[in-house]
């Protein structure tokens, strides 16, 4: 049998919380007698995973390769295991728990944290969460990218400024080449969030209003985040030139992107820029 080199250390790993899981606190009345085996027996977690006791068994002597992503999450509550924990379990079994259906953590990012990360960089900077929505944004970005203050919050995307706001496509010089982009991006992408109902209720949005994403949608181009570049003009006539970096897992948060636009060096795009901002 082919084994993954995770298999053991996944192995052990539900061993180790089994062990630790008491029956009381997992919901199981102990039957009589001496208890052998600290925490919960095989035959408990089995039962409470839906698995049959074979099967389990495998997994903890590291001889099952391929867990699905439902057998994965069954045997995370099972052994209750912590948002941490279950993401342990996932990474060693090479798999997203976004695959399972998992519900994402309820902590939110300390976006007053955030905003003083963007407000460091006098280049346009913003923080984006796993839908695109911009979260925070500097003063840089608010006057050269769009005024996002002045959107709803639940029309404060990227994919629907880039593709449902005029004001946006007419500063964008290379709209066209970056809607592409941008386009495959959301398609590789796809098949981790398509059973988020916000990511498809905004895929379904941005097909019913443009024309421009249906046509490179269709065009089924897979692209990942990678270095692009923008090259915007202001309504002044100005055109500053950037190219666009990202850091991913911002603040330990796996779904939040921070993208900062720096100026191309002998394109005057800096010094524009600077006196840009200073005119407030």
């Amino acid at each position: 049998m082919k084994t993954n080199r995770n298999s053991s250390a996944l192995g052990e790993f539900i061993k180790s919380r089994r062990e630790r899981l008491q029956p009381s606190k997992a919901g199981i009345k102990p039957l009589p007698g001496r208890r052998r085996t600290p925490g919960l027996r095989r035959e408990e977690v089995s039962y409470l995973a839906n698995l049959s006791v074979t099967y389990y068994t495998w997994l903890e002597q590291g001889r099952e390769v391929n867990p699905s992503p439902e057998v994965l999450l069954n045997i995370s509550n099972a052994l209750m295991l912590d948002e941490d924990e279950r993401k342990h379990l996932f990474d060693l079994a090479n798999m997203d728990p976004a695959n399972a259906g998992a519900a994402p953590t309820n902590e939110r990012s300390d976006t007053g944290f955030l905003q003083s990360i963007v407000d460091q960089l006098h280049y346009p900077s913003f923080v984006t969460d796993e839908g695109t929505d911009v979260i925070v944004w500097n003063r840089a970005a608010e006057r050269v990218i769009a005024d996002f203050g002045s959107l709803p919050q639940s029309e404060r995307y990227m994919m629907n400024i880039l593709f449902c706001h005029s004001d946006y496509r007419q500063r964008l010089v290379n709209w066209e080449a970056y809607a592409q982009y941008s386009t495959a991006m959301l398609r590789a992408n796809l098949e981790r969030y398509k059973d988020n109902p916000l990511y498809m209720e905004r895929l379904e949005r941005l097909r019913m209003e443009s024309k421009e994403f249906v046509h490179y949608w269709e065009l089924y181009e897979i692209k990942h985040r990678r270095v692009a570049t923008a090259l915007i003009r202001l309504p002044d006539s100005q055109e500053l030139e950037f190219v666009i970096h990202s850091a991913s897992v911002v603040d330990n948060d796996p779904g939040l992107h921070w993208c900062f636009y720096v100026p191309v060096p002998g394109t005057g795009t800096e010094e524009r820029l600077l006196r840009l901002l200073e005119r407030e």
